[in-house]
């Protein structure tokens, strides 16, 4: 087994793509679009990563939910602080460093245009 994409509902797809292109270096690797059923899907990814995020867009639905079940999407990156700096300079909804107690990982939050946290973790 193995694990193939995670989906969240977006409300605005052409700022979520914008999104995660311009804070995380995401591409588009395919777009299946469904006019007579009323949605459009969106499979980005990273270079050198088989795993997804497929974003998709409900034409006409409004803001969604996201609850207090959803915790947040995780990745693993190489130059943590240079990217946090990027991602703030963008003016991006961005926490300040984290870390656990041990000090043994470091992390912050990223919030993309939906609502949605992304948790940047320092690769070791």
């Amino acid at each position: 087994m193995k694990m193939l994409h995670t989906c969240i509902r977006v409300q605005h797809l052409d700022k979520s793509i914008a999104f995660y292109k311009e804070a995380f270096d995401f591409r588009e690797k395919k777009k299946l679009d469904y006019p007579e059923h009323k949605f459009s899907i969106v499979y980005l990814g990273l270079e050198g990563d088989d795993y997804e995020l497929e974003l998709t867009y409900n034409y006409d639905h409004e803001p969604y939910n996201i609850g207090d079940g959803y915790g947040h999407i995780a990745i693993g990156v190489d130059g943590f602080e240079a990217l946090h700096d990027k991602q703030m300079a963008a003016g991006f909804n961005v926490t300040d460093y984290k870390g656990l107690p041990d000090s043994s990982v470091r992390y912050y939050f990223i919030t993309d245009p939906d609502g949605y946290k992304v948790e940047v973790i320092q690769n070791r």
